[in-house]
């Protein structure tokens, strides 16, 4: 399509360019160092850490009358939109919801939400399947948000801290 426009004119030949170089690297997927130690939970996701409260849990898979621990990050349409998993599990559900994806684990639950862009998440994982800390979990497209809920650990990261999915160390146990 730059091309194409391209030959159909300079101005949007160049807006063209400028679009598929930052769709290109929009949906960039750098390799990331892991702890490989369970327990710290990693960051599921590249972005700004925007809440660290006690909530309910999920009402989607039953949790809601039990509390749990919750930090948010919020991920830009510049950051990388690859998700990856807080910590090694095997995958017991996988609930869709229109707006929302999540991955529950033993005590470890994932909330992928994706923005109002493009509303797009993409599942690599399956029901059942036997994870390592900082596989990937899949991909939210375009501006998001990615909730871990906990128990057991406690928080390492404050508002406003910047995160990079694999690497940032969200609590420990």
């Amino acid at each position: 399509i730059t091309i194409i426009f391209l030959l159909i004119n300079n101005f949007l030949g160049l807006i063209g360019i400028l679009l598929s170089v930052w769709v290109y690297y929009f949906f960039r997927d750098p390799e990331r160092t892991i702890i490989g130690d369970d327990s710290y939970l990693v960051s599921p996701a590249d972005g700004e850490v925007i809440k660290v409260e006690e909530v309910d849990g999920p009402k989607e898979l039953g949790l809601e009358n039990k509390k749990f621990k919750k930090i948010s990050i919020f991920m830009n349409v510049f950051e990388c939109h690859v998700n990856r998993t807080p910590c090694s599990g095997i995958v017991e559900d996988i609930l869709y919801k229109p707006g929302k994806f999540l991955n529950a684990y033993l005590d470890i639950v994932v909330v992928q939400i994706a923005g109002l862009v493009a509303r797009r998440i993409v599942c690599e994982t399956n029901k059942n399947q036997e994870l390592s800390q900082g596989d990937r979990i899949g991909m939210i497209r375009f501006g998001s948000r990615a909730d871990v809920y906990y128990e057991n650990y406690e928080p390492l990261v404050k508002v406003g801290q910047t995160a990079i999915s694999g690497e940032t160390l969200l609590a420990k146990n």
